[in-house]
């Protein structure tokens, strides 16, 4: 089934991609230094000049721009800042509505970025739509549809004839259909238009610039790189993602979980009508273990999630044939009326996970160092809210955002291998149990959850 499938990834397998840029040798000096290339780093490349055009801003890529989950995520954008709505209110009751309100502000100004500066990263504010496809899941989302709604967002639960007549699938048993609250994106595009915009700004941008170190200087901080290059920096921003972070002390709060997507041939006029999704919005599972799956703009299906796997000690590979197989057949028994597509792509990539499923923030080396990580899948449009956060940081500016409990406070820390692998292997397996079990969470996952941990992709 997926003999003909490429390991590419498929945002970032054609032409159009902004550089290269050299690496980094030698010495040099900077007012900022940003360490990723991915959104968060871009981002906040952006933002610094933007609020302030003498500032000297480099950004050092370890591999290329877009390279990591920047590049290769489902390509959806949400408004979120919690994992949810439901994640969010239960976590922070108190400030639930001061994080929708920056959540809501932040998609609208990604949107009016894209628009101004004329990036064509199919931006499509259409909302997505989660599905039930186990009986106890119907319930749920009713629920769910009671809590949006009574946060003032367009919620609608769809029972099954109502679901099946938006996207037809013999699986299906109901669905919350969300407009208002994020769509879809072309992620690739998106990070790509932010570099263009980064360096006509002015931002100094080396790919192919691992960093190895961090040291306390005099004016600032040190930053040393395998490609022989040193920064003198008075500030430092860190955005990694899953990649190990420069301060080892923050990979303890950082879980890199392997995700796996497929993406199909572009499908003919005939084969959209026999699913209909006419709204080409973006789709979830309501279980712990879920697909995402979307349209992309040339007419093709992308299709990942369910398995979410961390390997012994953080490592990983691109390629998982297991995986790669199992979503597939779980493609074929959702949408049997594509018997015989093909896939054309297939790729896997690390999402930087945390024990409260969201973003964490935090200075070091007294406030000259700043970092966001974690958004545990959720990191395309909150990565312009992190990039805010870090620079708020390195300001010493209290802001809302700063004010914030998911800001102040960090997530509860993973224990060191060799503990680390057997306690989230027996997370993923108690979830699977509750998928099979109607939900109903074992004496793990509810001691998981009287501490506000637990794993999910």
């Amino acid at each position: 089934m997926i003999g003909d499938a490429a390991p590419r990834v498929f945002w970032t397998d054609r032409p159009g991609a902004p550089g290269p840029w050299e690496p980094l040798r030698g010495h040099t000096t900077a007012d900022l230094l940003i360490v990723g290339g991915g959104l968060t780093g871009l981002w906040a490349a952006v933002l610094a000049k933007q609020e302030n055009p003498a500032c000297d801003v480099v950004l050092v890529e370890q591999r290329s721009i877009a390279y990591g989950a920047s590049g290769r995520n489902g390509g959806f954008i949400s408004d979120s800042l919690t994992h949810g709505l439901a994640h969010g209110a239960w976590l922070w009751p108190g400030e639930i509505e001061t994080l929708l309100a920056l959540g809501r502000a932040n998609l609208a100004a990604i949107a009016a970025f894209v628009a101004e500066h004329g990036i064509d990263a199919d931006l499509r504010l259409v909302g997505k739509t989660t599905v039930a496809v186990a009986p106890y899941q119907v319930e749920e989302l009713r629920q769910a549809e009671k809590l949006h709604r009574a946060h003032g967002e367009d919620a609608v639960f769809l029972d099954r004839d109502e679901m099946c007549a938006d996207v037809d699938s013999p699986t299906y048993l109901g669905g919350l259909r969300l407009r208002g609250t994020g769509g879809l994106v072309d992620p690739a595009a998106l990070t790509w238009g932010l570099a263009r915009v980064a360096e006509r700004l002015g931002v100094r941008i080396h790919e192919g610039t691992e960093v190895t170190g961090l040291a306390r200087a005099w004016a600032g901080v040190e930053v040393r790189t395998r490609s022989r290059g040193v920064v003198n920096a008075g500030q430092v921003l860190l955005a990694t993602n899953a990649f190990p972070p420069a301060l080892r002390r923050l990979r303890a709060f950082v879980l890199p979980v392997w995700d796996y997507v497929l993406v199909t041939e572009p499908l003919s006029p005939a084969q959209w009508e026999s699913i209909g999704w006419r709204e080409r919005q973006g789709l979830t599972d309501a279980g712990n273990r879920f697909h995402y799956y979307r349209p992309t703009a040339d007419g093709r299906i992308l299709w990942g999630g369910y398995d979410a796997v961390y390997n012994f000690g953080g490592g990983g590979s691109e390629q998982r044939e297991a995986t790669h197989r199992r979503l597939a057949r779980h493609f074929f028994e959702t949408f049997p009326q594509l018997h015989g597509v093909r896939f054309t792509h297939r790729w896997g990539g690390m999402i930087d996970s945390t024990s409260r499923f969201t973003p964490f923030f935090g200075t070091a080396m007294g406030g000259r160092v700043a970092y966001a990580l974690g958004y545990t899948g959720l990191g395309v449009g909150a990565s312009r809210f992190g990039a805010l956060v870090g620079l708020d940081l390195l300001a010493r500016r209290p802001t809302e955002r700063t004010r914030l409990g998911m800001v102040r406070r960090h997530p509860v820390p993973f224990p060191p291998e060799p503990l680390r692998w057997p306690v989230v292997e027996l997370t993923r397996q108690a979830l699977a149990r509750a998928d099979e079990n109607e939900g109903r969470r074992g004496p793990w996952l509810r001691l998981l959850d009287r501490f506000g941990v637990g794993f999910d992709s």
